[in-house]
């Protein structure tokens, strides 16, 4: 089987890019820069692009606009995941995690701590299914944005990547939502 040519098409998917700072604007904003431009070479579509303040309500209210909106299939937020009583950008999308992605951040971290060592641990780096769109939380660095998606993202969202990837389950997603409607019923 592994001799055979893989069938698979590449499908391109919908990511919106959310950058969580006080301080930055779209011209200086190089993790915005560094995602949207490393998901775009990959052949996806950048959906939608904001920047909004290290704030719970303001955070929570972006993304779950684009979690209604059909044209969404990832979010992907750098900034916000420090020690510092400015960093909530967990706390504010956790909440809405109908699924946690645990791995994301162990994998985020083993390829981090491979970069700048132990200093990986000041990142709360966190991910997690929300409305059957996949959520990822990052750091606000460029090198971390880097790290994620040349080390996890970029396969994980190509569905030709093997032995299994993000985007062959995502017809699947909402399951337990239909399931407890049907339950339900």
């Amino acid at each position: 089987m592994a001799d055979q040519p893989d069938a698979r098409r590449f499908i391109p998917l919908g990511i919106a890019v959310l950058t969580v700072s006080d301080t930055r604007r779209i011209e200086d904003d190089r993790s915005g820069d560094t995602l949207s431009q490393r998901l775009t070479e990959a052949g996806h579509r950048l959906a939608a692009r904001a920047i909004v303040p290290d704030e719970i309500p303001a955070i929570r209210v972006q993304v779950e606009a684009w979690l209604r909106d059909p044209a969404v299939d990832v979010v992907i937020t750098t900034g916000g995941t420090g020690f510092t009583g400015r960093d909530v950008t967990p706390e504010s999308l956790e909440p809405l995690f109908e699924k946690r992605m645990d791995g994301f951040s162990a994998v985020f971290h083993r390829i981090s701590y491979d970069k700048i060592g132990t200093s990986t641990l000041q990142s709360r780096a966190t991910a997690g299914v929300a409305q059957a769109t996949y959520v990822f939380v990052l750091p606000g660095s460029p090198g971390a944005c880097r790290d994620a998606w040349d080390g996890i993202l970029a396969q994980q969202l190509d569905y030709r990547h093997r032995p299994c990837n993000f985007v062959e389950i995502m017809p699947r997603l909402d399951e337990h939502l239909r399931r407890g409607a049907s339950i339900t019923t």
